[in-house]
């Protein structure tokens, strides 16, 4: 799994980097070049030689330590990496790098590093659990770093709780699923359709809603990190657009499902995150429309449902469908999956409180044609993206679409865990 992979692993300074030596050696054995750079304070509980000798590589500490005068080591680092493991990571380290400081090698390798980040933490219970190193970690989490959850148990402090540094074979392990999960959606063609619709009354007005895109670009940028080929068509959005995409902008709901169904038999993917206005004022002004009278009436038409014609007019695609609901989230998420013939249906409750339009987490459930197959707690956006995807890459290696699975089994063996 490992084999040829770049590794960079930084070690932070706490009691927990003795087992940092454990994880550079099983990483090593696993194939991976591992490439570790220690903090100042790691080396006052590990010495460097111990990872020079079971990395078989030159140690990084010092920023103007340069060994190699043809790089510049800090970027020639972050450059070489296909991931950054930072174990064990102190909440100063996280600190740092949510706030984007550089004051020594790993922190500076870290700001300069286009790779995905993984970040094991260890530290004395109260410290994991403040509100500023939780903070940190979110904002960490929203820019897409991955986290290893710490152990719970006794800590070298004397406390018992979580913030013990996860085993060296646990965090291997986490590795080896990152990399799997990047070639998941190798080779597939990927259409994703984010934010909401402007549907225009006059040059200076429209109707549209309050959907921000961010469900749907954490989708697209997630599908492209497991490697898929990701085209976004995108209405009205907040945020700025995710990298690795072919961006289709479009304005009204004519507009989405023209730039939809015309690129339809194209992919194998087709994901409708985008909040789509039902209704489009039935003439549009040419002119701005003048405030004259003290009531003005505007008459509205249906818009075609581009859900249902995808579902219509699918071969082999996976077709996956949102539905934000206020009510009787379950019975309509089910009602929506039928009629319009999709492979899944995601269902949030857009009133929650953590779910729903411009927040940055969601409170999501997954539905097929059997029924519930996983309802989500309160997640990262970027998370619940990466939990469909990978529900989805299970189902297509399974063969199941609505189209072809007749197997009433349901489907919750292909539930993440």
């Amino acid at each position: 799994m490992l084999n040829g992979k770049t590794i960079v692993l930084g070690v932070c300074g706490g009691i927990a980097a003795y087992k940092a030596a454990a994880l550079c050696s099983k990483l090593t054995q696993a194939g991976a070049e591992v490439r570790v750079i220690l903090t100042e304070s790691a080396t006052k509980f590990i010495a460097p030689l111990t990872f020079q000798t079971l990395s078989r590589h030159p140690v990084a500490v010092d920023t103007f330590d340069e060994k190699d005068a043809s790089v510049v080591q800090h970027i020639d680092l972050a450059d070489r990496a296909d991931l950054i493991l930072v174990a064990p990571a102190t909440a100063n380290m996280i600190a740092k790098m949510a706030h984007g400081l550089a004051d020594d090698m790993l922190s500076t390798t870290l700001l300069a590093t286009t790779a995905p980040v993984l970040v094991a933490p260890a530290m004395n219970v109260h410290m994991y659990g403040h509100p500023s190193v939780e903070a940190n970690m979110q904002t960490l989490a929203d820019r897409g770093v991955r986290y290893i959850e710490p152990g719970t148990g006794q800590l070298a402090c004397g406390y018992v709780g979580k913030g013990r540094l996860a085993e060296p074979e646990e965090i291997v392990a986490a590795v080896e699923r990152f990399f799997q999960e990047k070639r998941m959606l190798a080779g597939k063609r990927v259409l994703v359709t984010a934010g909401g619709t402007i549907e225009r009354i006059d040059p200076v007005r429209y109707l549209t809603n309050d959907s921000s895109g961010k469900m749907g670009f954490a989708i697209a940028e997630e599908a492209s990190r497991m490697g898929a080929e990701v085209t976004l068509v995108t209405g009205k959005t907040s945020v700025p657009l995710p990298p690795g995409v072919k961006a289709v902008r479009t304005e009204s709901a004519l507009d989405m499902m023209e730039a939809v169904l015309s690129r339809l038999q194209d992919n194998d993917i087709v994901i409708k995150a985008a909040a789509v206005a039902d209704y489009r004022p039935a003439e549009q002004a040419q002119q701005k429309i003048k405030k004259k009278k003290s009531e003005l009436t505007l008459q509205l038409v249906k818009n075609p449902d581009i859900l249902k014609a995808v579902g219509e007019r699918k071969t082999t695609q996976f077709v996956v469908g949102f539905a934000a609901e206020t009510e009787r989230v379950a019975e309509h998420a089910m009602d929506k999956l039928k009629r319009k013939n999709s492979d899944l249906l995601v269902a949030n409750d857009v009133s929650a409180e953590g779910a729903g339009f411009g927040t940055d987490t969601n409170i999501v459930s997954f539905f097929d044609q059997n029924g519930l197959v996983e309802a989500l707690p309160v997640l990262p956006k970027a998370e619940v993206a990466r939990r469909l995807l990978t529900l989805i890459a299970s189902r297509m290696e399974g063969g199941k679409t609505a189209a072809n699975d007749h197997s009433g089994n349901g489907g919750n063996e292909c539930t993440p865990k």
